[in-house]
C-alpha cells in the first residue's frame, strides 16, 4: 500500500490513479494526517504531492518526522521542497504557473529513472529547481543547469520538481512505477477480482442475517454497488428506485426492466415526483438542491424501511471521487454530493459503501466481473441528483420535460453516429437562459439548451470532445424542431478545470 499525503490541488488524484493503474493499493490522506495513524497504515512508500506553495500552513502542519520512519518517500513539486526544507536545503519558487515539457537530463544510475533514457520530456515549470542540495543527497537530474531531482539513497528519500504522474508523459509513469516496485518493492497485487472476492466476504461478515436497503438510482455506481450486495446477501437486499421526476426520459421503465426481469433483485419503485417538486420549489442554489435532494432521498428511504421489517442498513453507490470532491477530511468542497455530503445528521441507516475506494473505471470494471450487461456498465454518468443539477434555476415540471426531451434527442443522435463508446459523458443543460428567435417568420423568446461532452479517465480532470460540426448542426435542427419551447442551443468547450463536469 502506499501512502499519498495531499497538499491540495489536483495532484494526488492524479498520482492516485496512475498508482492503481500499475495494481498497487493507495490511500490519499490530507497533509495533516498524525505520524500515528501513517504508522497504523503501514504503507510501503509514502508520496508528498504536489500543491500551492503559498499555503504556507502546509509546511507547518506536515509532520516532518515522516521522512525518518525508514519508509521511503517521494516527494513532487511543492512537496519536494518541504522535504528540501526539512533537511536545511533551499529550493526556488516560481513567480509563474507556468509549466510545459521540458528535455530533462537524469541519472540512469538511480533506481528511480532505471531503465529510462538518459533525456526525457517531463512536465515542469522551468523557475523550479533546488537551489542548496541537503547533506546526504544527491543530484539525480538536472534542467540546462539547474537541479531538478535529489535522492537519499540509503534512506530511500526522492525529491522532483517534475510532475510525473500527469497524463502525456510515458516516462512519467515509468518513474512512478520505478518507486513502486523498485524503490518500495511492491507487488502488483491491487486488482479487481480480488476486490470482489473480498468485498463479498466482508459485506457477508459485516451484514450477517439482517436486511439491506440499496439506494438504486440506475447509474453506474449505485448498480455495480446493488448487484455486489446482491451477490453477498441474496434476497436479503432489496432495492428502492425513486422516481424523484428528475430522471432523463424513459429510465424509470429500463430500470424496471434490467432489475427486475435480469438480475431478479426485489425492487420497490415509489413515485415521489410530486414530492421532490414541492420541496424544491423557490430553491435555486445549487448546493442547496442538492442538499434537499439528499436528504429528502433520505426521509422517503426511511419511509419504505417502516414499511419493511428489521433492515438497518443502506446502500449507497459512493466511489472516492464523490468522497474527494465532498471535502475529505476537512478540505475544501468543490460540490457536495448525495452520496456524501448530502446526508442528514439523524438518518437511521447503517451506511454501506462497498465502492468508496474505487474510481470510476475501477468501478466499471467490478462491473464486468459481476456479469451486468454493457448497457448498464458503460452508460452515460448520471448524478444522484439527476436533472436537478443540470437544469438551472427553479426546477419545475416545465422546465425538467424540456431538458428531458432535448437531452434524448441529443444522447440519440451520438449513438447514432457511433460515438457513444468514444465520449465518456455527454448530456444537454437548460441554463435558464431565454432569448428571442425568429420561428415561420414570427419573433419567439424561448429556452436555450446547452450541450456538454468530456472525455477522461477518472472524472477528476476532463477535457471537452470535438463534436464534428456537422453532427452538431444535426442535433441542434431536432431540438429546435421537435422541442417547442426551445429555440437556441449552445456547445459547451470548457475543460474541467477550470469548469466542473455539471452545470451544477
Amino acid at each position: 500500500m502506499i501512502l499519498i499525503l495531499d497538499l491540495g490541488g489536483k495532484f494526488s488524484r492524479y498520482i492516485g490513479r496512475s498508482i492503481r493503474e500499475s495494481k498497487v493499493y493507495c490511500e490519499i490522506v490530507p497533509y495533516y494526517y498524525s505520524l500515528e495513524k501513517i504508522k497504523a497504515k503501514n504503507p510501503e512508500g509514502i508520496i508528498i504531492s504536489g500543491g500551492e506553495p503559498n499555503e504556507i500552513v502546509v509546511k507547518e502542519k506536515l509532520d516532518k518526522e515522516i521522512f525518518n520512519l525508514g519508509i521511503p518517500v517521494l516527494s513532487i513539486g511543492f512537496g519536494s521542497e518541504i522535504m528540501v526544507e526539512a533537511f536545511k536545503g533551499k529550493a526556488t519558487i516560481p513567480a509563474e504557473n507556468d509549466y510545459e515539457y521540458l528535455k530533462i537530463k537524469v541519472d540512469k544510475d538511480s533506481l528511480l529513472f532505471n531503465g529510462l533514457d538518459e533525456e526525457l520530456p517531463l512536465w515542469m515549470n522551468e523557475e523550479y529547481a533546488f537551489d542548496v542540495v541537503p547533506e546526504g543527497f544527491n543530484k539525480i537530474a538536472n534542467y540546462k543547469n539547474k537541479v531538478v531531482a535529489i535522492e537519499d539513497e540509503e534512506r530511500k528519500l526522492y525529491g522532483v520538481k517534475f510532475h510525473p504522474e500527469l497524463e502525456g508523459s510515458d516516462e512519467g509513469k515509468q518513474i512512478i512505477d520505478n518507486f513502486l516496485y523498485k524503490v518500495c518493492s511492491c507487488g502488483s497485487t491491487w486488482n479487481m477480482d480480488e476486490f470482489v472476492s473480498e468485498s463479498i466476504k466482508e459485506i457477508k461478515a459485516r451484514v450477517g442475517d439482517k436486511k439491506v436497503l440499496c439506494a438504486l438510482s440506475g447509474g453506474v455506481d449505485s448498480s455495480v454497488a446493488a448487484v455486489l450486495v446482491h451477490k453477498a446477501i441474496g434476497d436479503n437486499l432489496t432495492c428502492v428506485f425513486v422516481d424523484h421526476g428528475l430522471l432523463r426520459k424513459y429510465e424509470k421503465e429500463q430500470v424496471e426492466k434490467v432489475f427486475r426481469d435480469e438480475f431478479h433483485i426485489n425492487l420497490i419503485v415509489v413515485d415521489a415526483e410530486d414530492r421532490f417538486l414541492n420541496k424544491l420549489e423557490g430553491v435555486t442554489d445549487p448546493e442547496q438542491k442538492r442538499k434537499v435532494i439528499g436528504e429528502e432521498f433520505i426521509r422517503v428511504f426511511e419511509e419504505e424501511q417502516s414499511k419493511l421489517t428489521d433492515i438497518d442498513f443502506l446502500v449507497q453507490g459512493t466511489i472516492y471521487p464523490d468522497v474527494i470532491e465532498s471535502g475529505m477530511d476537512g478540505k475544501v468542497v468543490v460540490k457536495s454530493h448525495h452520496n456524501v455530503g448530502g446526508l442528514p445528521e439523524d438518518i437511521n441507516f447503517e451506511l454501506l459503501e462497498p465502492l468508496r475506494q474505487l474510481f470510476k473505471d475501477e468501478v466499471r470494471e467490478v462491473g464486468r466481473l459481476l456479469g451486468i450487461s454493457s448497457d448498464i456498465v458503460d452508460r452515460q454518468p448520471f448524478p444522484g441528483p439527476g436533472l436537478g443539477v443540470r437544469c438551472l434555476g427553479e426546477l419545475t415540471k416545465e422546465k425538467l420535460d424540456i431538458l428531458r426531451d432535448a437531452d434524448y434527442i441529443y444522447r440519440d443522435e451520438i449513438k447514432k453516429a457511433g460515438l457513444d463508446k468514444e465520449i465518456w459523458q455527454y448530456f444537454a443543460v437548460l441554463p435558464n437562459i431565454r432569448s428571442v428567435g425568429v420561428t415561420h417568420g414570427e419573433r419567439t423568446y424561448k429556452h436555450t439548451i446547452a450541450l456538454r461532452a468530456i472525455t477522461t479517465k477518472d472524472a477528476m480532470v476532463a477535457k471537452w470532445y470535438p463534436i464534428p460540426l456537422d453532427l452538431l448542426e444535426k442535433i441542434s435542427t431536432r431540438i429546435t424542431d421537435e422541442v417547442e419551447q426551445v429555440n437556441r442551443v449552445v456547445y459547451d468547450i470548457s475543460n474541467k478545470p477550470p469548469a466542473t463536469i455539471e452545470w451544477e
